[in-house]
């Protein structure tokens, strides 16, 4: 029940808050057609845009196509699979499976897309070269990731706050959190590092772009909710704390992203790290 009602809060903040990076890019640059398609969730990240991504993928393709949405929940899964029944998309498969060991080599899939996934990966090369064998030659990845923590300031300073109050609820100094830790939200943003791995993987015609994309809500406190009810790394940070503490350390996050307030609401910096690849011909 409760991650029923968890989902539901997911959906009513999402259509609250806008942001600027739109999923069709990612579609267009995986040259995603009336064509095979694999599409990974986020590994650990119940990412509540999910699987309305995956329901855009389904609809580009047409009914010729075919959609795998892989992911390490079933229960995500399983409201992907009603979300794309209920459109009628009847192309959509899906498989609980790690994105470190899908187990598809040879599936010859045209293109594999990625949102806000790979990052979460402790060790993302394996991943990578998941993907890869799972592609047909010249076959495309799109992925997306956080990009450098200097340009993603309300990521940082939402977890140095909530490392801190988890620490003090704890009695002890918790240090510094590292950004580039694997598996963190940010560990993939550092600049030449997850071309450096697709390379690595093996695919060539590798592509990088960072882009702007800043989070666009009516205060800070509709951002906390929205990260309250969706940022997994943040809530597990926070899990252990007596229910006051928990709800001081939101209320310290809220009135420290108030920085970022603005004349017509509140716009969050953001920054995304988009690339392209291709599996060898």
């Amino acid at each position: 029940r409760n991650g029923t009602l968890r989902r539901i809060s997911q959906q009513r903040v999402t259509k609250q808050c806008k942001h600027d990076f739109q999923p069709c890019h990612s579609l267009r640059l995986a040259r995603v057609g009336h064509q095979l398609v694999i599409w990974r969730f986020a590994p650990r990240h119940k990412h509540q845009q999910a699987w309305a991504f995956k329901v855009n993928i389904a609809r580009r393709i047409g009914t010729q196509g075919r959609v795998l949405a892989t992911d390490l929940s079933p229960s995500i899964l399983a409201l992907a699979l009603k979300n794309a029944e209920t459109e009628g998309l009847l192309q959509v498969s899906t498989r609980v499976a790690d994105a470190q060991s899908l187990g598809l080599a040879g599936a010859d899939f045209d293109a594999a897309v990625s949102r806000l996934g790979l990052m979460f990966c402790q060790t993302p090369l394996a991943a990578l070269n998941e993907i890869r064998v799972a592609l047909r030659p010249q076959g495309r990845l799109s992925a997306l990731v956080f990009g450098r923590p200097e340009h993603n300031p309300c990521l940082t300073i939402t977890l140095a706050a909530a490392r801190q109050h988890a620490g003090m609820a704890s009695g002890t100094v918790m240090p510094a959190p590292d950004p580039l830790e694997p598996g963190s939200l940010m560990s993939l943003g550092k600049p030449g590092l997850l071309g450096g791995l697709l390379q690595t993987a093996g695919f060539v015609g590798v592509s990088m772009r960072y882009l702007p994309a800043p989070f666009h809500t009516t205060s800070a406190k509709q951002y906390v909710d929205f990260l309250r009810s969706s940022a997994s790394p943040i809530i597990d940070i926070l899990a252990a704390l007596p229910d006051a503490a928990r709800q001081e350390a939101w209320a310290d996050i809220t009135a420290q992203l108030k920085v970022f307030n603005a004349p017509s609401g509140w716009t969050g910096p953001n920054e995304l790290l988009h690339c392209v690849a291709v599996a060898p011909a």
